[in-house]
C-alpha cells in the first residue's frame, strides 16, 4: 500500500475514534451565528458532517484525476502504438527498397561478369588461333630450312662425288 493510502487511513481512524470518545462534546447543542440569523445545533456535529462531504468530494475529486489520468495514458498508448506501426512499416519499406536496390545491383553485375566472359573467352580463341598460326608458320619456315639445307647437302654432295670421279 502507498504512503499516502496508509497515512489517509491512519487520520480518518483517529478521527473517528475522537469523535467517538467526545461524543457527548459532539453534540450539545450552541448556539451557531449564520449571517443575519442564528440557530441553536450542535456545532461538534456540524463541522464533523462538513469533514465528511469535504472527504467525500475529495475522494470524487481524486477518482476523477486518476480515471482522466488513465484515459490519457490509453489515448497516448494508442498513438504510440500508431506511430510504432507506420516505423515498423517505413523500415520494412527501406528493406524492402534495399532488397529490390541489391538485386538489381547484382543482376548487373552478373550480366558484366557474362560479358567480360564471353570477351575473354572470344580474345583467348583469338589467341589460340593466332598461336596456331604463328607456329604453323614457323614450322613450315623451319620445313623450308631444312629442306634448303638438304638441297644444299645434296648440292654439295653432289659437287664432291664429282671431285671424286674427276680425280
Amino acid at each position: 500500500m502507498p504512503l499516502r493510502t496508509i497515512l489517509l487511513l491512519i487520520v480518518s481512524i483517529a478521527i473517528i475514534i475522537f469523535a467517538a470518545l467526545n461524543w457527548g462534546a459532539f453534540t450539545t447543542p450552541t448556539t451557531l451565528r449564520l449571517g443575519f440569523t442564528t440557530a441553536e445545533a450542535p456545532l461538534g456535529l456540524i463541522m464533523l458532517g462538513l469533514t465528511v462531504v469535504m472527504a467525500f468530494l475529495f475522494l470524487i475529486f481524486v477518482t476523477y484525476l486518476q480515471t482522466s489520468v488513465l484515459l490519457e495514458n490509453r489515448r497516448h498508448a494508442r498513438e504510440l502504438q500508431a506511430q510504432r506501426d507506420v516505423a515498423e512499416q517505413a523500415e520494412a519499406s527501406r528493406y524492402s527498397r534495399l532488397r529490390e536496390f541489391l538485386e538489381s545491383e547484382l543482376q548487373k553485375i552478373r550480366y558484366r561478369s557474362e560479358l567480360a566472359e564471353t570477351g575473354i573467352i572470344a580474345r583467348l580463341d583469338q589467341l589460340d588461333r593466332d598461336l596456331r598460326g604463328a607456329v604453323e608458320q614457323a614450322g613450315n619456315t623451319l620445313a623450308a630450312y631444312i629442306g634448303e639445307l638438304e638441297d644444299r647437302l645434296q648440292r654439295e654432295r653432289g659437287q664432291s662425288d664429282r671431285e671424286k670421279s674427276q680425280s
